[in-house]
């Protein structure tokens, strides 16, 4: 469905592909997110509709509001609620200033955490191979 604004001198169309993206990349801007997370068979269906595939993020666009249902993955160790609720604002900012859409609702839902191991000293202070080394890798 794409949102059809009147205007004097014509119609302006918005696609849903379109707000999508916005809440993608605003989503993808937001501290605390690691990215978003869509289901596979989600992914393959809109493939095969002709829709764009927009990872883990749905939208319902009406002639004047939104509402975008995002599924993501956040860092371990953030506290979720603070970082959802800068989530929502962000889309909700960035979808609304861009499109001049009301954004209605964000839903939010969180799919997984992600842990990512600092590297070990050994790693970080390990000697250059020798020749003999890079012969046999």
């Amino acid at each position: 469905m794409q949102d059809t604004l009147a205007v004097q001198g014509g119609v302006i169309r918005i696609a849903d592909d379109v707000v999508a993206t916005i809440a993608r990349i605003a989503a993808e801007e937001t501290p605390g997110i690691t990215s978003t997370v869509g289901a596979f068979i989600e992914d393959l269906k809109k493939q095969f509709n002709g829709k764009g595939p927009h990872r883990g993020v749905s939208v319902e666009v009406g002639q004047y509001e939104a509402i975008i249902d995002i599924r993501v993955e956040v860092q371990y160790g953030s506290k979720i609620q603070d970082v959802c609720l800068q989530l929502q604002e962000n889309i909700r900012d960035q979808v609304e200033s861009m499109t001049g859409l009301t954004v209605k609702e964000v839903n939010v839902k969180v799919e997984s955490v992600r842990m990512e191991s600092p590297k070990s000293s050994k790693e970080e202070e390990a000697p250059a191979p020798t020749q003999i080394e890079q012969r046999v890798r």
